[in-house]
């Protein structure tokens, strides 16, 4: 069976090689994907560098970067299907959607049982029509929701069309619930989960989130950006 190391440090390069490489980073809580971005700038000492889809601050996982040349394939990582484990908290909704912001509204989650919620998590499998959160990247006139978000200020967004392939609920405990979700390019776990709420009729938030999977790309075979810098420092060390 390959191993991690055999499976994905054999065939990587030096980062300083003209060719740059596709890594498979494990992203921490509390960093930003550009973050991220700029560390292993730093750490690798490359100019270009890119990630292939956003993470949120307080979501952790996969996050895939390209250097080099490889920057120039980043498109074709942008497509692939997602795969996250998501903790949603029933009762509470917040502003951003997630634990980021405060709790704005609380509602109670008595009656609301294990074969309701996995009643409800069925019928948002499918095609469906989604509305970027205020608390986001993407861009209106040029600048970030999140800008005017943080303002209090509500602007009209385009909505995008999305596809959620699987919701299958892992776990139940008191307002806890745990899902794994599979997903298209574009979708924004945090909205998914405040609708679900909103169908509960109690509300809810995501109060973490892991992303597992990109394409056949997987967490597993990801690693820290403290082990990607060792590794570089190793590779420069046997260069000397």
């Amino acid at each position: 069976m390959e191993t991690r190391t055999q499976r994905h440090t054999a065939p990587q390069r030096d980062p300083e090689c003209s060719e740059g490489e596709v890594l498979l980073v494990r992203k921490p809580k509390g960093w930003t994907s550009f973050d991220v971005v700029n560390k292993l700038r730093s750490v690798l000492h490359v100019r270009k560098v890119g990630h292939a889809g956003t993470l949120d601050p307080m979501a952790t996982g996969l996050l895939i970067v390209c250097t080099g040349k490889q920057t120039k394939h980043i498109d074709q990582f942008l497509g692939l299907e997602k795969e996250y484990a998501v903790q949603m908290t029933l009762g509470a909704r917040t502003p951003s959607y997630d634990a980021v912001t405060e709790v704005s509204e609380r509602r109670s989650v008595e009656g609301i049982t294990e074969e309701a919620v996995r009643e409800t998590l069925k019928g948002f499998v499918g095609h469906q029509i989604q509305l970027p959160p205020m608390w986001s990247a993407a861009k209106v006139g040029g600048k970030r929701l999140y800008t005017y978000a943080r303002r209090g200020e509500t602007v009209e967004r385009k909505p995008r069309e999305i596809f959620i392939r699987s919701i299958v609920l892992t776990g139940m405990q008191m307002a806890e619930v745990t899902c794994t979700v599979i997903c298209s390019k574009g979708t924004y776990v945090r909205s998914l989960v405040d609708d679900i709420g909103l169908r509960l009729g109690c509300g809810a938030h995501v109060s973490a989130l892991e992303r597992t999977r990109i394409g056949e790309f997987r967490l597993a075979d990801a690693f820290t950006i403290e082990e990607i810098a060792t590794r570089h420092q190793n590779t420069l060390h046997r260069s000397v």
